[in-house]
């Protein structure tokens, strides 16, 4: 199935996928890497501070999303144990009464909505995305070199590819489409589990939105769910 957006990049699913997995995508452009106002790390705070004070003491599987994007890794061929969903490792920082990870401002906003919503989700400069995007399932010998790591292994993985070859995946993301200062045109794709309701990955979706507009400048192009 292929979709296009009538501003955005067209993006077609693998059969392989459905039943799995649904996507969230949002284009943005302008978006503004300024240092983040107090606002920001206000919310953040208080965010984290009511997530540690309601589910410390609970297990992580009893948290919403958390058991749900696990079993969409298992039924991908990734163990979660040992590669976890990133939504899930924000989570357990905090839960450790850590901070969450400060990397670039627009990483980190969307790393905020991430961790609230626990869904995992992908950030690619789309200046640098070559035609349209495909999700599908790696082949023999796929890869690619990956953000501050060694080449990331996509055989029988689930990813996202361009007419360049892979970019994206739910585990890591490729140092070709990586974001960075420069990056003022964005693709943020969402990997949902299909156990989880359209309405939660619409509500993710719509707070990444309000974030990315609020605190980075962004002008949010195209917002769109891929069940």
């Amino acid at each position: 199935m292929t979709l296009t957006g009538s501003q955005g990049l067209s993006f077609e699913v693998d059969d392989s996928l459905r039943g799995i997995m649904t996507f969230g995508w949002l284009e943005a452009d302008g978006v503004s890497h300024a240092a983040l106002p107090a606002a920001f790390m206000a919310e953040r705070d208080t965010i984290s501070a009511n997530m540690l004070e309601r589910y410390g003491s609970r297990s992580v599987l009893d948290i919403p999303g958390v058991a749900e994007a696990r079993s969409m890794f298992h039924r991908l061929g990734v163990d979660p144990t040992k590669t976890r969903p990133s939504s899930e490792a924000l989570l357990r920082r905090v839960l450790q009464a850590k901070p969450l990870p400060e990397i670039d401002p627009v990483v980190d906003v969307c790393n905020l909505a991430s961790f609230e919503h626990q869904y995992p989700l992908g950030l690619y400069d789309r200046a640098h995305l070559q035609g349209g995007v495909f999700a599908r399932v790696g082949r023999e010998g796929e890869g690619y070199d990956g953000i501050r790591k060694a080449r990331v292994n996509l055989s029988a993985r689930p990813l996202l590819a361009d007419d360049g070859g892979p970019f994206g995946a739910p585990t890591s993301d490729s140092a070709r489409t990586q974001v960075t200062e420069r990056t003022t045109s964005l693709l943020l794709v969402v990997f949902g589990p299909a156990e989880r309701s359209g309405e939660q990955l619409s509500g993710m979706l719509a707070r990444t939105a309000e974030l990315l507009a609020r605190y980075c400048g962004a002008t949010i192009r195209v917002v769109r769910t891929i069940q």
